[in-house]
This record gives C-alpha cells, structure tokens and sequence, in this order.
C-alpha cells in the first residue's frame, strides 16, 4: 500500500500503473526497464532535445542520462524520452528556415503530448538550439507539473589568426567575401575553425539569451545558463537538476507558481543587461500567454526606460559567452540588479526558495573585467530593445539599436517579397548607402513562419554598411544580427499591413529616441495604395506550415498557436 508522501508525488502515474486492471500498462514498462519497485516511485520525463541535426543539441543524449541518474538517484523512476530540433544556423536563408519558429510549436505540443499520455508525475527538459527553451518551457507551463528547464550549455569559441570565431563570423565572412575583402581560401579556413564542437551559439544570441532569461525567471538552477556544453559543471547542473524535480514534487511547486508576472519583468531584465536576442520578445510574450500572464510589448518598454545594457557581448560587443562563463556568469549580475531594485527578489524559483535567498552568497565579479559594465557605466542608459508604433507599425514592431549604430536613420525604401531577392541585391553591390531595405511577406502568416533575416543583415554587416544601411522586416532577427534593424512589424504584410503597400524610393525613418517607424506617405495615398492591394495567395495549402499559418497569431501575441479567444 503507497504512503501518503508516494500518492502525493505520484498524482498522474498512479492512475497509469496502479491496480489489478493496469497491469498491461505495467507489463510493456517491464519491457523497458521497469523493477516492481519502481512502479511504487514518482515518474520524472526527460525530455531530450538530442539530435545530430545540429552541434547544439549533440550531446544532449548524454546530459538527460546525467539528469536520469539524478532522478533515480533521488528515489524517482526516470523516463527518457526525445524531440525534435531543427538548426536555425544551417538552414538560415533558404526555404527551410520557415520550419524554424514552427518547431517551438512542434517541440511544445510534442512534450505535451508526451507526457500527458504517460503520465509522468514531473519532467526535466534539456534544450540546446534556440527554439528548444521557449518550446519547452510553453509545453511545462501548459502542462503545470512540477518541472525545471536545463540549458544544454554554449559553446566554445573557434579562433583564427588568433580572433576567436562562431557561426556569425562566417555569415559575415560571406558578405567580406562577396565585397572581396576576403578570398575565398580565407572564408574557407573560418568555415572550417568556426564551429570547433558541440554547444550552442557563442555569444548572446537566442539561445545564451532565452537560457539566462529563463534562468532569470526561476524556471532553471542557479547559474545553469553560463556554462560551457562540455564540461562537468554541466553534467552536474542536469544531475542536480533530476534530483530537484522530486523536491519539486514533494513541496507541490509548479510552473505556474514560479512564472509570475514579476518573474517575467525578471528575464525581460536580465535580456536587457546582457544585450540579448529580439527573439526573446517574441519567446517570452508565448511563454506568458500560455502561463496566463498579462505581458505586452508595452511591458519591454516600460520596463526598458529604468533597465541598462550592460553587457559588451557579441553580436555587438567583444566577448563570448564561454568567456562570461570564466568570470562567474549572470549571477553577479543578477546580484547587482537585485541590489539595485531592479529585479524582484521575493519570486519563487525552482530551488523553492527565493530569487535573493539564491543570490544571498553570490560573489561578484572579478575586479577589472570589462566584460560586465557597471550600472553607472552602461553601454546604453537603457534598453537596446525598442518597441517602435507608427503608420508602418500601428501594432508594434521590436528594434535592436545599441546606440552604436546611431538612433535615427531615414532613408530610401528599396522593397523585396522575400529575403533571398534582398540577399541577392546586397551581394551584387545593388544596395548602396542610405537605403532602406524592406523585406515583407515574411510574417508568421505571409512567410509562413517568419524568417530570420541573418544571411542579408550578416552580409551587409560584411560589406562594411552597418551604420549606413538599414534593414525592416515582418519577419524576425536572429540573435546573431546586429546594426540598424527592425523587425516583427505588425501588422504583417500578408495580411494588409502598411508595409504591403511601401514602394522603391518611399522615406523611411526609423527613430529609437521617439520610438516611431514611420513612412513618409501621406494617410491618402496610403490608403489609395492598401485598396488596390490584393492578399497574395498562400504559400502553402498543405503540411505543417499551413496548418501553422492557419492558426498563428501575430507577433506582437508571441506568434502563438494555441490561442483560439
């Protein structure tokens, strides 16, 4: 007979294996490893994101047996069990890329299918590539059982002629190359040292960026975003982090208890010191609206007006997140935002106690690292992420302007339907100073799927027009992008938005100080043009991207699926 603690932490598997009329569902178990006395334990999935598809997600095979061994360890019965992934990084620019936002999707209704059939009792999910963490973490909050999200872990920098190197470097040695600035025995040699194993991104892109965001939320362990993918800091971080599930269980600590709105003020914080990732406005909007929590791009910019960019980190700055990661990573950090009122320390975390008791002990960083500006230091007094209203964006759009770049730009509209006619015309040298590039019909609906513009804002990155061209979009950034870029404009063009109807030779102004994308059309001729625009047809009619197309809301919504009010 269970113990009441047993029933307590065994709420859906008990309903799968217990009782004379279970026993099927206990005979197939035996198959795969169960003893009798594990039917007795609480059931913890682990939801592996491994694959060979991409060097993030490698050797994640490996990290959930460590995250088993916590669990079985801990008195529990791990199940492991896998995911997809996709890789943003190989398919950028192609046809394929349009699968990549869809499979945050995939990989949430997959975890959710998974273990609502089971009946597991609690899950650990491990993810490396960047739509592994808002997929998981949407499918733990849909589900609400007791859960934590590990980081897979970043990887080590390539280096050549002793510059350290990662997948950006070699997006924008192609526009070097195309500019001939470099030959193609140089591009060569950085495409081959680039990538020297596995781990995600290197710098703060999406996935360093969604990992210390959710770390910043309370949903992972402490430290757990800064570590380097192949180390014993990691194995030990997904060890202790099977172990905490059964903790988890016991002390009846869900997801939902833990993503509050103020936990989610938290990740939009810490995405702002460390410079992070446009995705992660997009990620983190789906991931409250699957919590229930009330976040809107407004949110990004209240909060952005008090919050500063702290962090010189890759794209825009000099360091890699491996190299954070030797100085203590985001918990020094952390520290001195808490101390400052800039982060709620009384949130709940998965270690069950609060955001400051984890931090209490935190020792700060290292004296004379320039990696970590200090608060009255900033790279930017406030955030590098600008939510910008606007007749070309009446529902919202997100730019990424560290300052570097300047904070103004008007220029000239050159207009592409899809992004590889803009690759093509920066290639050929067809975009010249003070242009505007416009790249529509590339929205969660239009694309499907919403592209990110990598491959075209790499390669201007790589011509040397960073500062004297910039780049507008319905589709998104990677984390990787850097310069005068604006994505996310809503409403999309595929579905009537403003930026259907822009034409070759329109001003355009982009201003991250009065927060405005504006076309410099009056309201008439824009609403002469917007009556004479017919809707393109569909992309496709079949398949996972129509289906996506079909039920995707806009990305000021987070391009949520799940949402049918």
């Amino acid at each position: 007979m269970a113990n009441s603690e047993e029933k307590n932490t065994r709420h859906f598997s008990s309903l799968v294996v217990d009782g004379m009329e279970r026993a099927p569902s206990r005979a197939m178990l035996h198959a795969v490893g169960f003893k009798n006395e594990d039917f007795k334990k609480p059931q913890i999935g682990i939801a592996s994101t491994w694959s060979m598809v991409t060097p993030c997600n490698m050797h994640i095979n490996k990290l959930a047996d460590d995250a088993a061994r916590g669990v079985d360890n801990a008195n529990g019965k791990a199940v492991i069990f896998n995911t997809i992934t996709i890789s943003d990084g190989i398919s950028m620019g192609t046809e394929g890329m349009k699968y990549s936002l869809v499979s945050r999707e995939v990989i949430a209704d997959s975890i959710e299918t998974v273990v609502g059939c089971q009946g597991f009792d609690g899950v650990v999910a491990i993810g490396g590539c960047d739509k592994n963490m808002p997929g998981c973490m949407i499918a733990l909050s849909r589900l609400n059982r007791p859960a934590i999200f590990v980081y897979g872990g970043t990887i080590l920098p390539g280096c050549h002629k002793d510059q350290k190197l990662d997948v950006v470097s070699v997006f924008e040695a192609v526009g070097a190359r195309a500019n001939n600035k470099i030959d193609d025995e140089e591009l060569a040699a950085i495409e081959a040292k680039a990538i020297p194993g596995p781990g995600s991104c290197g710098g703060m892109y999406t996935a360093n960026t969604m990992a210390s965001a959710i770390e910043a939320m309370g949903m992972s362990l402490p430290n757990s975003s800064a570590q380097v993918a192949i180390s014993q800091d990691k194995r030990l971080d997904c060890e202790k982090a099977g172990a905490a599930v059964l903790e988890l269980l016991k002390k009846d600590i869900k997801p939902r208890d833990i993503m509050t709105k103020a936990a989610f003020e938290n990740a939009i914080t810490i995405v702002i010191a460390l410079g992070g990732s446009t995705n992660a406005v997009l990620h983190l909007l789906a991931m409250a609206n699957t919590t229930g929590v009330d976040l809107t791009l407004d949110d990004f910019s209240r909060i952005g007006k008090r919050v500063p960019m702290l962090a010189d980190l890759k794209p825009s700055g000099k360091y890699q997140m491996a190299e954070l990661v030797e100085i203590g990573g985001i918990q020094p950090l952390m520290k001195i935002l808490l101390d400052n009122g800039l982060l709620h320390g009384d949130c709940l975390t998965v270690t069950g106690k609060t955001l400051a008791e984890n931090l209490a002990d935190v020792k700060p960083y290292p004296e004379h690292q320039d990696m970590i500006r200090s608060l009255d230091n900033p790279i930017k007094k406030d955030s590098h992420l600008s939510i910008l209203y606007g007749n070309l964006a009446t529902g919202g759009a997100v730019a990424k302007i560290t300052g570097k770049e300047g904070l103004i730009f008007t220029g000239t509209a050159k207009v592409f339907d899809a992004e590889e006619l803009a690759l093509q015309s920066i290639l050929n040298g067809d975009i010249v100073k003070g242009d505007v590039i416009v790249i529509r019909y590339e929205g969660p609906k239009g694309g499907p799927g919403m592209r990110e513009m990598l491959s075209p804002t790499s390669a201007v990155m790589g011509k040397g027009l960073g500062k004297e061209i910039a780049l507008i979009t319905d589709g998104r950034f990677s984390g990787g992008t850097h310069g005068f870029v604006v994505g996310h404009i809503t409403p999309e063009a595929y579905v009537g938005g403003a930026l259907a109807i822009v034409q070759n030779g329109d001003q355009i102004t982009i201003d991250a100080d009065t927060k405005q994308l504006t076309l410099h059309v009056n309201e008439h001729e824009i609403a002469r043009r917007l009556e004479k625009w017919q809707q393109p047809a569909p992309r496709y009619t079949r398949g996972v991207l129509a289906k996506y197309a079909n039920s995707v809301r806009s990305a000021s919504e987070g391009a949520v699926t799940d949402r049918f009010d």
